[in-house]
């Protein structure tokens, strides 16, 4: 009884109710021993469709990874059955990055465009240059009801200089591990460069480094719909790693990615102004404290303006206090925050960890997060006022 009161006391102090809760992906359930990666959309009939990675075998990172997907019709309360978007036989396919793309005329009713990751070793072999990774896109044009052929778009988004099955890569700077977000990623919906489709990444370069230092976070992007990419400039600190981004004006992007080194537990923030392209300033943000994971980031219009949210563990010892912060100003001050989870009194461990964000109406955001040591993905609607 004890432990049952402090729960609910600490659901309470976060603004939340276990009522609320909802089981997405349970770990152990449909054929899958772990779920982990969360990222979520919302598609232009009003449909949520959330992704993770399906591990068949054991939460390890590499092994029989599926990308699995399951559909809700009435923002959240409820979902469909499990679906599988990608299977890359005994293979690892993971890192998803949906966005739903508005603005294609040639797909008035909007078109789900989805990215991810094909590996063929584990990341520390791969980051010796034993293994490779590739990108590859799938789309949607009825809501995931069916998917596109693959396309491999690893030439136009990757730097590797490993054999391919297509072709042999000859690219001076070494690129190894490779991986997506993880999250959604995003569009521009107005100014300059509306209508980009924008997906941030990370890579490592050359021979490991120690704490990481190898690693560099990125983007890359198209300006016509998914036809043809570019490579956006890397984030030049030294083991910027799993990051997301968000349109914050007209031409401008704002950019937060975990630190791998660990020496500073923040966040790194950068800020572009030209879409995405290159990179204005990136420094550690002490406002948002981090233990070495990943975070998301999520924006939308509101009075002709940007509100910016950041989501992520805010704790500098373990991955836990799953915290939502809402800024006016483009991520220089905070107007509001709030604790979406957070683990009881007495119990150990990793109790929140990756997440995404949706905004299920212009008062309510939909928090997709990782909980209870990795064993469900969960959502939670959480009021913005």
């Amino acid at each position: 009884m004890k432990k049952l009161c402090t729960t609910m006391v600490l659901a309470l102090l976060a603004g939340i109710s276990h009522a609320q809760e909802v089981n997405v992906f349970v770990s152990g359930e449909d054929g899958y021993k772990s779920y982990r990666i969360p990222a979520i959309v919302k598609d232009k009939t009003g449909q949520l469709i959330a992704f993770a990675e399906g591990r068949v075998d054991h939460a390890g990172d590499f092994g029989n990874v599926d990308i699995v997907y399951k559909i809700s019709q009435d923002n959240g309360k409820t979902w469909g059955p499990l679906q599988v978007a990608v299977d890359n036989d005994n293979l690892q396919v993971g890192n998803p990055a949906p966005v739903v793309d508005l603005l294609d005329p040639a797909y008035p009713k909007g078109r789900l465009l989805l990215f991810y990751n094909t590996g063929n070793n584990h990341e520390g072999e791969v980051r010796k240059g034993n293994g490779l990774r590739e990108c590859w896109s799938i789309s949607s044009s009825d809501g995931g009801k069916t998917w596109s052929q693959p396309q491999n778009i690893t030439l136009e988004t990757h730097r590797p200089n490993q054999p391919s099955v297509n072709a042999q890569y000859t690219f001076k700077e070494d690129w190894r591990a490779y991986a997506n977000t993880p999250g959604h990623a995003l569009q521009f919906d107005s100014g300059k460069y509306k209508g980009r489709i924008y997906i941030p990444a990370n890579h490592s370069e050359g021979n490991p480094k120690e704490n990481g230092k190898d690693y560099f976070a990125h983007s890359y992007y198209s300006d016509d719909h998914g036809k043809t990419f570019k490579i956006g400039a890397s984030i030049k600190f030294e083991g910027s790693n799993e990051t997301m981004a968000a349109q914050i004006s007209g031409t401008g992007l704002y950019m937060n990615s975990r630190n791998q080194q660990g020496n500073v537990k923040s966040r790194i923030v950068s800020y572009s102004n030209d879409g995405g392209v290159t990179w204005d300033t990136s420094y550690y943000d002490k406002n948002l404290p981090d233990p070495v994971n990943q975070g998301s980031v999520l924006s939308w219009q509101k009075k002709g303006k940007y509100v910016l949210a950041v989501c992520n563990a805010a704790s500098t010892d373990r991955r836990d206090n799953l915290t939502v912060r809402l800024s006016k100003d483009q991520g220089k001050t905070w107007y509001f925050s709030q604790v979406v989870a957070k683990a009881p009194e007495g119990v150990k461990g990793d109790y929140t960890a990756y997440s995404d964000m949706v905004l299920l109406d212009k008062n309510t955001l939909g928090v997709l997060f990782e909980k209870e040591g990795y064993s469900k993905i969960v959502i939670v609607p959480l009021k913005l006022k």
